[in-house]
């Protein structure tokens, strides 16, 4: 390769900006394979040989003085910038103002800062943008200009950690949609005055609850008010999206304030729980409609509750938050199990038909329990298996930094709560729940990437917990320090509110009458909660189903003619499926059991009945661990091609089926399979669902 020609014939002399950085593109296909460019760009390369770097004001061509000394330290300094933008990706995390009780003077920044590359001002205002950011140099000139704006985007009240996701086009997409702005949608007047009037109602609710029920728990969410409104967009951004049922699991922590806002619950209801409390001797402070009214119910703050979400003609969906005992995390595979239910569709022979789009799942976790409680890790492995997986879960992360009085120094071993699902490749936003407009945001970067990828994405809500654990308990006792701040600390809502004043969106006369508004709702349901003998109110909470009659006795016979015609089509195989030859003398067996002093083994028993439910339209769905199988290598149900690796089940050949038939090998776990199986049935009790314990001492798990 020649490069013995001058400056003045080289091709490179006028090419500059993005064209040179096409042209590098090419080269450095050429290097790999000349073949694979065009002939013209060929014969360019075999005689001109690489083109330029950018030199400042712009390209020169190699063996041109004065640049070829600087080159060298040029093309140092671009690598350690690249660098540089790399770990500010990596590690802005660290100087983000994401907890709202820091101080900015708390942060990290050292590894962003550009002397830990050895790098100036100077040296990065002399590197043209293009070297270190060529995806987005409109309105940038130089690197400088690059790293300024990559530190304000990755150190603001969002912090980003995408690093541990592997793939390519996934971690691409979701830069691209950090750094490009997209996720921060511009709100209008009308939705920033609708986000005030939400942050109003949630905290007035917490508020008139604590004034008027001194003492009782109600586990409140003040310090992390954002989380219904981010809810509320969820559910706006699914419904629109065509998405039918939303389901949402979560704690105590901030649930009361959830069923009033985000399913609707009435205030009267809510308060008559508190209001006609149980005999306190026997249920402290713990009114619950379920003890007062004979319901085989639960305390208040556990209780779930359904919704109808509809705007307009055309944007209908059913919002589920699944009731939940003080067992934390153990709703979150209850909640995939319904999820998974609502999307299949199970009315033919084969697998059920899954649609993800149909459901989604929310669930919020609680920052102490997140790494805390086995149950989590176990769900969070459901995320890509073939028979659990449903689409992408958004979770989030209710972080008020403290579990009851434990400390995260002593509660876990990583730096944030949300570090378990790193091992799951599932991307991280960490947002600070003082800043609504952000925490919006993380939102719809949450569902835009579950809407292209069909994967979990979990959203860290840092903020705090205004009083204690319950409202019984004098947090300052065990958290002094933390709680001087708390004490000081303005609300959201009222932060938001100045915000929107000094923005000239509200007038401060506006802002008090939207909380009056909300105050005499308040108080008119509680007058309404007051009236014993109120027929409305007995109604609406009155259960919504009484509890099933004795069923009568079925008879499960069926005639030797159908089985034999179901037997015939059971251990009819394709032609050109190969059977494993160890399997085949048992299928041999088995085809010669209905036949005169033919044995029918138990597996075969199961096939049948099996084989005859969905003949009668049940859908069935089965899991276990190695039930495919079966443990004892006595099932098959799933027979696997020994020259091709293809597999088949039996029960899906029978053409006297009317409904679906799904068995998977499920993980190694009892707790949240069980849990799966159980939300599955809940929501499609017409299903008959079978968990299989692998051995008689793991049916404990339930």
């Amino acid at each position: 390769m020649t490069t013995e020609n001058t400056a003045k014939e080289s091709p490179w002399r006028y090419v500059d900006g993005p064209n040179l950085g096409y042209i590098h593109e090419l080269y450095e296909r050429y290097r790999n394979n000349p073949d694979s460019v065009e002939e013209d760009w060929k014969h360019v390369f075999d005689r001109w040989g690489a083109p330029p770097v950018l030199m400042g004001s712009g390209a020169r061509p190699p063996g041109e003085s004065p640049d070829l000394a600087a080159r060298p330290a040029m093309l140092k300094t671009a690598v350690a910038a690249q660098k540089l933008v790399q770990n500010i990706r990596t590690y802005g995390h660290l100087a983000a103002r994401i907890n709202p009780l820091e101080e900015e003077a708390d942060v990290d920044a050292r590894l962003i800062e550009p002397a830990a590359y050895d790098l100036t001002e100077e040296d990065l205002k002399t590197l043209p943008a293009e070297i270190i950011w060529p995806e987005r140099t409109e309105g940038f000139r130089t690197a400088m200009d690059i790293i300024n704006r990559l530190r304000e985007i990755y150190t603001r009240s969002m912090a980003y950690q995408f690093t541990h996701v592997h793939d390519t086009e996934e971690r691409e997409w979701l830069n691209h949609m950090v750094e490009s702005g997209v996720i921060h949608h511009k709100l209008s007047t009308e939705k920033r005055i609708d986000l005030l009037k939400r942050l109003i109602e949630v905290e007035e609710f917490e508020k008139f609850l604590h004034r008027t029920f001194p003492g009782q728990k109600r586990f409140s969410i003040e310090g992390i008010d954002m989380l219904v409104p981010m809810i509320d967009e969820i559910i706006y951004d699914a419904a629109h999206d065509g998405v039918q049922h939303v389901n949402i699991g979560m704690a105590h922590r901030g649930r009361l304030n959830v069923l009033a806002h985000v399913l609707g619950k009435p205030y009267e209801v809510i308060f008559s729980e508190f209001y006609h409390a149980a005999d306190k001797s026997l249920v402290p402070s713990e009114g619950s409609v379920g003890i007062n009214y004979g319901w085989t119910g639960d305390v208040k703050y556990h209780l779930g509750a359904d919704r109808e979400y509809d705007e307009g003609d055309t944007v209908h969906a059913c919002l589920t938050l699944a009731n939940n005992p003080s067992h934390l995390e153990f709703v979150n595979p209850v909640v995939e199990g319904y999820t998974r239910a609502a999307q299949e569709s199970r009315d033919r022979s084969g697998y059920p038909q899954q649609d993800v789009t149909k459901a989604l799942a929310i669930l919020v976790h609680g920052d102490a329990a997140f790494p805390g409680e086995g149950i989590v890790a176990e769900t969070l492995n459901f995320n890509r298996l073939r028979g659990y997986h449903t689409g992408g879960t958004i979770h989030i992360i209710a972080n008020n930094q403290l579990g009851f009085t434990t400390e995260s120094s002593d509660a876990r071993s990583t730096r944030y709560a949300s570090d378990l699902a790193k091992g799951f490749e599932i991307p991280i936003v960490h947002v600070n729940a003082d800043d609504p407009e952000a925490c919006l945001a993380a939102v719809h970067l949450a569902y835009e990437y579950r809407r292209r990828f069909r994967k979990d994405f979990l959203i860290d809500l840092i903020g705090y917990r205004r009083f204690g654990h319950n409202e019984m308990d004098d947090p300052v006792a065990t958290q002094p320090k933390m709680y001087d701040k708390i004490k000081n600390h303005p609300s959201v809502r009222v932060s938001y509110a100045k915000a929107l004043q000094s923005a000239g969106v509200v007038t401060p006369n506006r802002v008090k009458e939207m909380e009056g508004e909300v105050q005499e709702r308040l108080r008119n349901a509680l007058q309404k909660a007051k009236e014993k003998g109120n027929p409305e109110l007995e109604e609406m909470m009155s259960p919504s189903r009484s509890a099933p009659s004795e069923v009568s006795e079925l008879k499960t016979a069926v005639p030797a003619e159908t089985l034999r015609e179901i037997h015939a089509e059971l251990m009819d195989t394709t032609e050109d499926f190969n059977i494993y030859p160890k399997l085949e003398r048992v299928l041999k067996r088995r085809a010669e059991a209905l036949d005169g002093e033919g044995k029918v083994d138990w597996a075969l028993a199961e096939t049948l009945a099996f084989a005859t439910i969905l003949r009668d339209g049940t859908p069935i769905r089965m899991t276990g661990q190695d039930t495919e199988r079966g443990t004892f290598a006595q099932r098959h149900l799933i027979l696997h091609d020994p020259e091709t690796g293809r597999s088949c089940c039996s029960l899906h050949r029978i053409t006297q089926a009317k409904a679906s038939f799904a068995i998977h090998n499920s993980p190694l776990s009892e707790a949240s399979v069980l849990g799966f199986e159980y939300g599955y049935n809940v929501f499609a009790p017409e299903t008959l669902v079978l968990w299989e314990a692998q051995y008689g001492d793991f049916a404990n798990a339930g």
